[in-house]
């Protein structure tokens, strides 16, 4: 009983457009039951997606496409005009299943088929608790609620999508059909959401990464492992550089490690077991192998001995901060010594259930840009405001300014957490001090916290207004006790480092993935794979388009010359649906005066300049990394 009133209690928290959002569902619910009174339902909630609002499951013989969607919402309609009243009601377990027996939950009347989603929902529920069912005309289905006051409230909504799923997400059980839709509050939100949705589809990094030829997934490699194709890697390696210049800057040193470990490193650590269940399966030592196999050891019994390390075995690597405290450990250091600062593009791997993949947002190997601090208690503040400096710097050099500052800490109440509570209490008021220093509004977030340190999490909102955690600063006092680091301080004393995880970009892949969509594949000049496209008129002037080239070749920038025999309009075209920021249109009258007609892909024609004033204001574009 009590974890149903605690799910009545979070239902009545339920935000406005969640209510309208979950009303809508049952009325959609009810004119698919006016088409199609077979239609058996599952269950609707409305759901917190940048594109969808809720979604209702249903078992139907008609197959129901994008064709039916105009067919259902024209019924829908017909739904809101009438004004139902959401009424709800409660009964016992009992008369729940009588009425889900006889097939008017989920229905518009009884009739001769049970309702058996309903029913097997109700066997999952104790005897004894009292059920809520809301009815709007004559539609019953179990619900707890809450609804808006009547159907007349739902009037601006669409249905966007169909798909399959799984009954209660299990794949041994039935498929039924999802029909996702969204409602608002009104129509003129409705349309600017939808305007949001076309705008997204546009700027897919999906879609413009296989356009513009960046990146590939390729089903022989393997899902959620990127390739990155020339294109996309001249991008990435450009983020790079652009880092890398201000590791420099702030003292970092330089350092690479194995992709793979021992389990006993990560034992330590406590990423094994506690990643276990996002990690790629351990490899067994051939030596162990060999000596289990030859005792006849089944796969679960070889799996069990590498498990309680009774067999030595390796992992590919889901952090990189184990390899950084070996290090850092490698040498004896002083006070004197710290801070010590490792960087490294470490590539981690992870294993994402397939269906929580999506292209390079969420994938199965990524590089981050990471470092690791160990710095003195005294070091602590100042090292956290570089690291933060640090990420803004990459945020707003790329124009990313619109984003949240959301302070992960752990739960008391769970046991996820390793570690002493007070040294939790030092680092989480270490970084709610760095937050405020910020002057952006920040929020705290229980339980969000990594399992051995809390977090800063810059939260990015992309131009379409979906959130993505990109950079991150934690604090750690925890992995530093694990490993026993020391340093000694100046009372000749061995003392404890604190350790600072930091990444202003995260994962490259995901950094580049919302970077695409960030600019709609319009990359600034300094990181667009193709920077200058020069198009001869003709054939007669391709000599003078070739010594074009050499010159910014030689000053570093990314050219091509468009040789073909396509007119100088088509060529234009071809340039711009690459999306190359810079077409120099070279003819006679322009090789005659040694000059260049300039067009940029967004502001159009720039009219004539000599070679070398072009070469001159691209070079300087580029270093500035103008935006």
């Amino acid at each position: 009983m009590s974890k149903d009133r605690k799910t009545l209690e979070e239902r009545d928290q339920m935000s406005d457009l969640e209510r309208l959002r979950h009303s809508t569902a049952h009325v959609m619910a009810t004119a698919i039951l006016k088409i199609w009174p077979d239609a058996q339902f599952a269950y609707g909630p409305p759901i917190d997606h940048e594109v969808y609002g809720f979604y209702y499951d249903v078992d139907l013989k008609h197959r129901i496409t994008p064709d039916d969607f105009e067919k259902i919402e024209a019924e829908m309609k017909k739904i809101v005009k009438e004004n139902q009243p959401f009424e709800r009601m409660t009964v016992s377990r009992d008369e729940a299943l009588e009425l889900a027996k006889s097939g008017r939950l989920g229905g518009l009347a009884e009739r001769d088929a049970e309702s058996v989603f309903k029913v097997d929902l109700l066997n999952d529920i104790p005897e004894g608790e009292e059920i809520s069912i809301f009815k709007n005309g004559d539609f019953w289905d179990l619900c707890a609620g809450p609804h808006v006051g009547r159907t007349g409230n739902c009037k601006a909504y669409k249905i966007q999508s169909v798909a399959s799923a799984f009954y209660k997400g299990d794949a041994n059980n039935q498929q039924l059909q999802r029909l996702y839709g969204t409602a608002f509050k009104n129509k003129t939100l409705l349309t600017e959401h939808l305007e949001r949705v076309e705008e997204a589809k546009l700027r897919d990094h999906r879609k413009l990464g296989k356009e513009l030829e960046l990146f590939k997934i390729d089903e022989q490699v393997g899902q959620g492992l990127i390739l990155w194709l020339p294109n996309g890697a001249i991008i990435r390696q450009e983020l790079q550089n652009f880092i890398g210049e201000e590791l420099e800057r702030q003292g970092y040193s330089q350092v690479f490690t194995p992709h793979i470990g021992k389990l006993d490193l990560y034992r330590t650590s406590g990423h094994f077991p506690y990643y276990e269940d996002s990690q790629f399966v351990p490899v067994i030592e051939r030596d162990a192998l060999n000596k289990l196999s030859d005792e006849g050891c089944s796969c679960a019994d070889l799996n069990n001995a590498l498990i309680n390390g009774e067999a030595d075995g390796f992992l590919l690597k889901p952090m990189n901060c184990p390899h950084h405290i070996r290090i850092y450990d490698a040498s004896p250091h002083s006070y004197r010594d710290l801070p010590v600062r490792l960087a490294e593009f470490g590539t981690v791997y992870r294993w994402e259930q397939s269906g929580e993949l999506g292209g390079m947002t969420r994938v199965r190997c990524f590089t981050q840009d990471d470092a690791h601090l160990f710095v003195t208690p005294d070091q602590l503040d100042e090292e956290i405001q570089g690291c933060l400096e640090l990420v803004k710097i990459v945020l707003g050099t790329l124009k990313m300014d619109d984003y949240r500052v959301r302070v992960s800490l752990r739960d008391p109440e769970s046991d996820k957490y390793v570690g002493d509570p007070a040294n939790w209490d030092k680092a989480e008021e270490a970084l709610r001090k760095a937050a405020q220093s910020l002057g952006k509004p920040f929020t705290e977030e229980e339980g969000e916290a990594a399992f051995y340190g809390p977090k800063i999490d810059f939260v990015v909102k992309d131009v379409i207004g979906r959130e993505w955690q990109l950079g991150t600063v934690q604090v750690d006092y925890n992995l530093p006790e694990r490993f026993d680091l020391h340093y000694t301080g100046a009372d000749n004393e061995k003392h404890r480092p604190v350790m600072i995880h930091r990444a202003p970009f995260g994962s490259m892949e995901r950094f580049v993935g919302v970077l695409i969509e960030h600019f709609a594949g319009h990359f600034p000049t300094w990181l667009s794979p193709e920077q200058v496209r020069i198009l001869p008129i003709s054939d007669k002037f391709a000599e003078y388009g070739q010594e074009i080239e050499a010159k910014l070749k030689a000053k570093g920038v990314r050219v091509k010359i468009d040789l073909t025999s396509e007119k100088v309009g088509a060529k234009i075209r071809l340039a711009q649906l690459a999306k190359v920021p810079y077409m120099l249109v070279a003819g006679a009258k322009e090789m005659e005066a040694g000059e260049v007609s300039v067009r940029h892909r967004n502001r159009g024609d720039e009219g004539t300049k000599s070679v070398d004033e072009f070469v001159d204001a691209i070079v300087k574009e580029i270093e500035e990394r103008v935006v």
